[in-house]
């Protein structure tokens, strides 16, 4: 069976702990990605003929095994495997698995490597296997990983990866998803990192396209070499070098080549970007025409270059500091002059923590060069409040991704969100860029009705604010208010049933019938849709085609945000759905069991011990067999489980109501069975209960202890004995269900794992969107009446009561208040 893509990954990152030790993670993520990276290839590649990767005869992975617990490890891995494999395929910079002050010395490395190798060795990943065809399995494994060692490195080594939901964007807002690609179409970036952004570009590309990228830093420059392996274009050409003092990507008269399109993540604010040139005398002339950036400042010099490196009908787009938008001096002449020039398409303001290396916030500025002349203003998006927190950074979730992609490709001016600004306002703010300038994107504050709080009323004001919901349910609103004055308004209905006045309200649940109605529309759309999946299905096709279908059912509904909803179903794919179609795609609608081994493994790495914790089935899990086909027994276990609660409750009471100092339950330093069995025969000869004894129990408080106790240890056998029977159910349905897998149909297969697994779990998420709007119109409604429900004078005579009460209260006890 295939392995799950939630554990492919979490398999591979446990493979990091083998190595860590004291190594910091942007070190030992050289060795764990270069151990992918051979057992990829040699998977897909060793033995077959013409293939675009050279697995010399010796240098595959399973050469690699046969080194696992020799003393030279280390130095048999460099010289057969490392060195062989980097000679043939031109890759280098490849980690020194023999270096004793990463890996350790002696037994300590032999272990270390050895534990590794064992970890690529699970059968499981087999990766010639386990890659559905249109499905970058092990590439996305690679951004995992990478995601990680960006986050365990820290602010100062996690450049070398770009966060993937922001490549993301980039990739569908430069206009290459809508272009007649081709091989000849070009992408490059000149801060390529690790390649996550360049491949992202590609991704989006209709054809295959050629990819060029260069890295300053020599190891992740290696990265990249492999992650473009890993991702299907091992054609990739990433070159190592300083881009700004010796780009590498030139033509034949020296000059830089310019591509279709370029994007980049450049070091942010880097200091030493004029180390190894001369700006005012650039032989490409990338600051010829604008200005040259401060020397101090490197962000507008990779912006020039990207420019600069873009073809006449070039688009790119480039990642840098909110800075650039507003500083002043050098820098504001050249972002005047790419203003003029037209050459700024677009501005997206991010929200800050995004990045690993930084925790500023950033922004994306969007180059077109074919359109310049035309151009007669910037769209700008700022999007910096759509995010998620994810442990101690910020992430952009699927809803914002596709928020900002669809506002900025077809030019949406959304309140408080995004704009056109045209070049004439931008000049009379002497081309300052800072977004909040051109929107406004503060919540408008709340504001306190000063009349309100002095004679009473809820401000009409406010009520008027709630008309999305008014134009839903005209006459809610007649229902939940009444006049007051002019401008004012009371409370019809009590507070404490403002909830059930909205939720049976008939238009309010007219609403949510027309919204069930809807998602029931979708649902039946979807089923034959889902069941009609096949092995080899691409999963992300599948995704992507009913997260939009979705979306678009959705668009324009009242009160529902179309975003929210599209989210309920991304996150749903992340956690089960995901998983579910690649085992589809793998192997079928096939509901096969499996038994659930806990190993325990000693120091050197040997098993010990395996215990058999019972078994499981990952796409039809048991609860969905019990639910359809053993309801009555589900049943008859609840009401078992519900009877044994009851008894701990009454045996709980009875602890509680004669466990003080004269207590039943007073000589007893712990109440259990043993204990009280002993002090009953302590107390009577005897430790069974006798039966008459828990009907004299029944005259309460003062029955004698030995009735009390009597009853507890009767209460305790009841409970003995219903335990039993429980888990003796538990243990029939158990295999009643397990004995079901083996009789399951491919159509019931289908029907368990889309209509009850996956559209019920898609259903109650959505519907808690309309709990959410029945919510928030609650709160609202019961905040403003309980703001205004005391005026001034009402407050003041109260307080001058209450005030007049204690001063006499004092009085009585011989105290005078002045």
């Amino acid at each position: 069976m295939a392995i799950k893509k939630s554990e492919l990954y979490s398999s591979l990152w446990s493979g990091c702990d083998e190595l860590r030790g004291g190594m910091d993670a942007s070190q030992y993520k050289d060795y764990v990605l270069v151990l992918l990276f051979i057992k990829y290839v040699s998977d897909k590649y060793a033995g077959v003929p013409y293939a675009p990767i050279i697995i010399p005869e010796g240098a595959s992975f399973k050469d690699m095994v046969a080194f696992k617990g020799k003393p030279d490890i280390g130095d048999q891995i460099n010289k057969k495997i490392i060195a062989p494999l980097a000679n043939a395929n031109k890759l280098s910079d490849m980690p020194d698995f023999n270096d004793p002050s990463k890996l350790g010395s002696g037994q300590e490395i032999v272990e270390r490597l050895t534990n590794l190798i064992a970890i690529f060795e699970n059968k499981a990943l087999d990766f010639s296997k386990n890659r559905a065809e249109g499905d970058d399995i092990l590439g996305d494994a690679y951004e995992y990983l990478m995601r990680h060692f960006a986050t365990e490195s820290g602010k100062s080594k996690g450049q070398f990866y770009t966060p993937a939901e922001v490549s993301r964007i980039m990739a569908q807002i430069i206009g290459i998803r809508d272009a007649c690609t081709t091989n000849d179409t070009t992408v490059y970036d000149p801060a390529c990192g690790s390649g996550s952004l360049l491949l992202k570009v590609g991704d989006e590309a209709h054809a295959k396209v050629t990819l060029y990228g260069q890295e300053k830093d020599a190891a992740t420059s290696g990265l990249a070499r492999m992650n473009m392996i890993l991702h299907d274009n091992p054609t990739a050409l990433i070159k190592q070098g300083n881009t700004l003092a010796n780009p590498l990507f030139t033509s034949d008269d020296g000059q830089l080549k310019t591509f279709d399109y370029v994007v980049a993540n450049p070091p942010f604010s880097d200091k030493r970007w004029s180390t190894g040139i001369d700006p005012l005398n650039d032989p490409h002339r990338r600051f010829h025409d604008f200005g040259t950036p401060p020397d101090k400042q490197g962000d507008y010099a990779y912006l020039l270059h990207i420019v600069r490196s873009l073809k006449s009908t070039g688009k790119g787009a480039c990642i840098l500091p909110h800075g650039v938008l507003f500083r002043g001096n050098a820098e504001a002449d050249i972002r005047k002059n790419l203003i003029r020039k037209g050459y700024i398409k677009g501005i997206i303001g991010l929200p800050a923590n995004l990045f690993y290396g930084t925790g500023i916030p950033a922004c994306i500025i969007v180059i077109d060069k074919e359109n310049a002349h035309t151009r007669k203003g910037i769209f700008m998006i700022d999007a910096s409040s759509g995010y998620i927190k994810d442990g101690n950074k910020n992430r952009l979730r699927d809803m914002d991704i596709h928020r900002i992609v669809d506002v900025f490709n077809k030019r949406l001016e959304v309140a408080k969100y995004s704009r056109m600004v045209g070049v004439e306002e931008i000049e009379k703010n002497e081309f300052n860029l800072n977004i909040p300038r051109y929107i406004d994107s503060q919540q408008a504050e709340d504001i306190q009705d000063i009349e309100g709080h002095l004679k009473g009323g809820i401000p009409s004001a406010d009520v008027d604010a709630l008309q999305p919901y008014w134009d839903v349910c005209p006459q809610l609103r007649q229902t939940l208010f009444k006049a007051n004055r002019p401008g004012y308004l009371d409370l019809a209905v009590s507070k404490q049933s403002i909830k059930t006045s909205i939720y049976e309200h008939p238009e309010f649940v007219s609403f949510i019938d027309s919204m069930s109605a809807l998602f029931a529309d979708w649902r039946d759309r979807s089923v034959e849709t889902l069941k009609s999946l096949q092995a080899d299905c691409h999963p992300k096709t599948v995704i992507g085609e009913l997260a939009e279908d979705l979306l678009a059912h959705y668009t324009d509904k009242p009160l529902i945000e179309q975003y929210d909803v599209y989210q309920h179903l991304m996150d749903y794919w992340a956690v089960t759905m995901q998983d579910d179609c690649y085992l589809i795609a793998a192997d079928g609608w096939k509901a096969e069991t499996y038994r659930i081994i806990e190993v325990k493994k000693n120091k050197e790495g040997k098993t010990v011990k395996e215990t058999d914790k019972g078994w499981t089935c990952d796409l039809v899990p048991k609860q969905l067999i019990v639910n359809r086909y053993f309801a009555a027994q589900q049943a008859a276990i609840c009401e078992q489980e519900a009877a044994l609660e009851a008894l701990a409750a009454q045996m709980t009471e009875l602890e509680e109501e004669h466990g003080g100092e004269e207590g039943a339950f007073s000589e007893l330093d712990k109440v259990n069975k043993v204990n009280v069995a002993a002090r009953l025969k302590e107390i009577t000869g005897n430790a069974k209960p006798r039966l008459g004894d828990k009907k004299a129990a029944e005259l309460g408080l003062g029955a004698p202890e030995e009735a009390i106790l009597c009853v507890w240890l009767h209460l305790a056998n009841e409970e003995v004995e219903l335990k039993k029977a429980l888990k003796e159910a538990e243990a029939a349905l158990d295999a009643l269900a397990y004995a079901k897998y083996p009789m399951l149909t491919e159509a019931g297969i289908k029907t368990l794992v889309v209509e009850d697994k996956w559209l019920t779990a898609i259903a109650a998420a959505i519907h808690s969107e309309m709990d959410r709007i029945s919510q928030t119109l609650t709160r609202r409604v019961k905040e403003l009446a309980e703001r205004y429900e005391t005026p001034l004078q009402q407050a003041s005579h109260r307080v001058a009561k209450l005030e007049h009460a204690v001063n006499a209260h004092l009085e009585r006890m011989g105290f005078a208040w002045n």
